[in-house]
């Protein structure tokens, strides 16, 4: 019978803490969350590797060290709203919670989401939900919030995004550009967002983020 403790244990110690991130709300949240019930079965053995996993259609659960660095740079406290785009079967979701007061996880696939609010209650995280709708258009009615991060590249960011996103909030995105991928954390000042460079990574477009969405600096 697969140890996946051990394997989260591993995980941490040869992805996570090797990338600089030693924040005990990020690493105690990755020990915590059993990454093997939020993904499909046929994938609960490779739950643990350091590379992400492909689910079609453009969606992927990103790498553990890409998360983690990604949370990392948001450095979310525990009075803070976090929408969280894309969350696919609710792993990232499950993570933030942990450290958020509360996170609304977007999926746009009615089964996909259902599944997800499953495996957070079977998590037994009682600080998150799972809203259905267009990843692209997150999820207005339950913000605005104090951090934004997705789960996927992105081309662009939609303005109906930006809108939902506090004065001074923050924001994670993985641009995609060609082969290269670049995290850029973003800030809110005066209804505008400014990036600055976080760390490379990769991850296929998101549905609703390529080039044709309307785009917000």
């Amino acid at each position: 019978m697969t140890d996946f403790a051990a394997r989260r244990h591993t995980m941490v110690d040869t992805q996570i803490r090797p990338s600089d991130v030693t924040k005990f709300p990020i690493i105690d949240a990755m020990l915590k969350i059993s990454r093997e019930n939020f993904v499909p079965d046929t994938f609960r053995e490779v739950a643990y590797v350091g590379d992400l996993i492909d689910l079609g259609g453009g969606r992927c659960l990103l790498e553990p060290r890409t998360l983690a660095k990604m949370l990392d740079a948001l450095n979310i406290s525990n009075d803070e709203m976090v929408l969280d785009i894309g969350p696919a079967y609710g792993y990232s979701t499950a993570v933030a919670a942990r450290m958020a007061q509360f996170v609304v996880g977007v999926e746009e696939d009615e089964a996909l989401a259902a599944e997800a609010q499953s495996n957070l209650a079977e998590a037994e995280i009682d600080n998150a939900i799972i809203h259905v709708g267009p990843l692209h258009q997150g999820a207005a009615e339950h913000g605005p919030y104090d951090v934004i991060m997705i789960q996927g590249g992105v081309e662009c960011v939609p303005d109906e995004l930006i809108e939902q996103l506090k004065e001074h909030g923050r924001i994670a995105c993985l641009f995609v550009e060609g082969n290269l991928g670049t995290v850029k954390i973003g800030r809110k000042t005066g209804g505008k967002v400014s990036w600055r460079h976080a760390f490379n990574a990769s991850a296929p477009v998101l549905p609703g983020f390529a080039a044709e969405c309307a785009f917000s600096l």
